[in-house]
């Protein structure tokens, strides 16, 4: 377990002597996305599959045009507001929906990058607080470090590398993965394989 949080973890590192370039949380995107609670759900007039939904953030209520089928009165469900960034690229505006404004965004976790279910809104859990960032309320927080490795230190080039330093750095034993291989057979393919499906780009693995 590492006992530091990310600021003081890449100073320690820099320390070392593995040089921290940046560090990035990876739910980053998700800071203008909040538990919302969907108080109002009713038909839109010029569209026979999209809903008005009246969506309350504790601050303000939002008007949201959606289409998911599983909308319904009283569900938490993340509410992304404009100007947020989704992991496609896509950055959300006010828009204009078959005549209804719309505010913001009733997600899937699919949209979301958080699973692959598009198949509606993102059910979230009816203890959460309405208004608050989705990424605290679900504990999302993943820091990513990009490191400045120098040409003597090729120990570091992997998980387990980076791993060895910092239970250096803390005093504390280092918890190698635990993998069991079963070598029933002199032929490597019955254990293990690779298929190369792109050769243009790897004419030959080996």
């Amino acid at each position: 377990a590492i006992d530091m949080d990310a600021e003081q973890l890449a100073a320690a590192l820099t320390m070392a002597g593995l040089e921290v370039e940046s560090v990035s949380d990876r739910y980053a995107y998700l800071d203008s996305v909040v538990v919302g609670r969907i108080d109002q759900v009713k038909p839109h007039p010029n569209a026979d599959k999209l809903t008005i939904c009246r969506v309350n953030t504790k601050d303000r209520d939002w008007s949201v045009v959606c289409g998911a089928p599983n909308v319904q009165a009283g569900m938490l469900a993340p509410l992304a507001k404009p100007g947020t960034f989704f992991p496609d690229g896509f950055q959300l505006g006010k828009s204009v929906i078959r005549g209804e404004s719309s505010e913001g965004m009733l997600c899937s976790e699919a949209e979301l990058g958080l699973g692959i279910d598009k198949s509606g809104l993102m059910t979230l859990d009816s203890s959460l607080n309405a208004g608050d960032g989705l990424a605290a309320a679900l504990g999302l927080s993943d820091a990513t470090f990009e490191l400045d490795l120098t040409p003597n230190r090729p120990d570091c080039l992997s998980v387990i590398g980076i791993a060895r330093e910092i239970a250096a750095i803390q005093k504390m034993p280092l918890n190698y993965p635990d993998y069991k291989i079963e070598d029933k057979a002199d032929i490597i393919h019955k254990i293990s394989s690779v298929k190369v499906e792109a050769p243009d780009h790897c004419p030959r693995y080996s």
